[in-house]
């Protein structure tokens, strides 16, 4: 609007009184901070074209050139369709950091005040588990066939391919040890139709996957895994053992199963990567930044790394049902935690030795022989990798 109006002032002289009287009142207005300390009050205008006010601003701008930088008694000096244009310009350079400041200084604070807009300040948010039906769920009964392992993978609907990959290796369905070892993923919903379609299929067709209606992203893993929870609890609860674990995750299940059935617990067993001395993190920018006002207490419980961690079939359902009495917080091992803590479930060593690798772990076939679970694996590893392991499965090791 302004830069089409003042087109027509340079072009047209006849205008310029409108259009300058308009102009300056604006930059009279757009400048008052830096006037305060003089007498005359841009403030006393009424209208923006009252010609006390034009005088006012005019006298204001030609007696402090200094708050723009320019000779503005020159300036006047010079044909009003120059005139226009040089004010408009001055006008919009002014105008255009006042606004790029302000919207600046409006996401600072914005940002370093969105604690003050949680509607919950105060009180912890407490986690309720009502997320509606199922969306997808698999293809068992575990009434008639009851698996010894159930592995939920944490997954996305891109990760279509890492999902293949963990089909063919170790979310296959095996026997080991004449116990039954079962693979299903766990994905929320996603805003595209054409994603969710793609997901219907496949679920159709691998019938292994288990959905909810909830928003799929990093930041609800906390209800991805419940969700798993629910779905033991609700659909599966024969099951001996439950591991949760993510998709970039190499896991040996082989081993885990020899060590499982060497463990003998059936009840309330929890066992992974152990994280006893844990601390809020503060810091902002950090992607596993917690606000006071979502955990206000200063060290966390014990719990163990998300990145894999095993239970008995009976703790699904108790960690789904005081889920509800507890403070809900994003990072899901952490909120796992505080509901085994909050149950009085003390969280278990699988073996002596470690076994968990959330950092990960340098591949050669013997080590991963005797480990569980390594991260940062990507798709080609895990193939490469399973494909050596199960390969040398007869072969004995040296002991280290």
């Amino acid at each position: 609007m302004f830069g089409q109006s003042f087109l027509l002032v340079a072009n047209s002289p006849q205008m310029f009184t409108v259009y300058s009287s308009r102009f300056l009142w604006l930059l009279a207005v757009m400048l008052e901070s830096e006037l305060l300390s003089d007498e005359i009050r841009v403030k006393s205008c009424k209208t923006e074209l009252e010609t006390k006010c034009v005088l006012k601003a005019q006298h204001l701008l030609v007696l402090r050139p200094e708050i723009i930088g320019v000779n503005l008694r020159a300036l006047f000096s010079q044909p009003l369709g120059v005139v226009g244009a040089a004010m408009f310009k001055m006008a919009y350079m002014k105008m255009r950091w006042v606004y790029i400041s302000l919207m600046v200084l409006g996401v600072f604070c914005l940002y370093y005040n969105l604690e003050d807009l949680n509607p919950f300040k105060g009180e912890p948010v407490i986690f309720k588990n009502e997320l509606g039906d199922f969306l997808q769920l698999p293809d068992i009964d575990c009434g008639q066939d009851p698996p010894f392992l159930i592995l939920l993978v944490a997954s996305s609907h891109e990760q279509w391919f890492v999902r293949l990959v963990i089909r063919s290796t170790w979310g296959k369905e095996k026997i080991i040890k004449g116990k039954r070892i079962k693979t299903f993923f766990l994905l929320g919903t996603s805003p595209s139709k054409h994603i969710s379609r793609e997901v219907a299929k496949e679920s159709q067709k691998f019938r292994d996957i288990i959905q909810k209606d909830f928003t799929d992203d990093y930041f609800n893993l906390t209800l991805k895994t419940m969700m798993g929870m629910q779905w033991i609890y609700s659909f599966c609860p024969q099951t001996t053992f439950v591991m949760k674990t993510d998709s970039d995750m190499f896991v040996n299940i082989y081993y885990l199963t020899e060590l499982l059935l060497k463990k003998n617990r059936t009840t309330r067993f929890f066992t992974g990567f152990l994280k006893l001395n844990e601390y809020p993190i503060r810091k902002r920018f950090n992607k596993w930044f917690v606000s006071k006002y979502e955990y206000p207490w200063d060290k966390y419980p014990p719990f163990c790394s998300g990145t894999g961690y095993v239970f008995s079939s009976d703790v699904a359902g108790e960690v789904y049902h005081v889920a509800n009495s507890v403070p809900f917080i994003k990072l899901e091992d952490v909120f796992v935690g505080l509901c085994l803590k909050r149950l009085k479930i003390r969280l278990e060593e699988l073996h002596s030795e470690q076994t968990f690798f959330p950092e990960g772990l340098p591949f050669t076939t013997c080590r991963y022989k005797k480990i569980v679970a390594s991260h940062h694996i990507k798709p080609r590893d895990i193939l490469r990798y399973w494909q050596a392991l199960e390969g040398s499965l007869p072969e004995e090791c040296p002991d280290n």
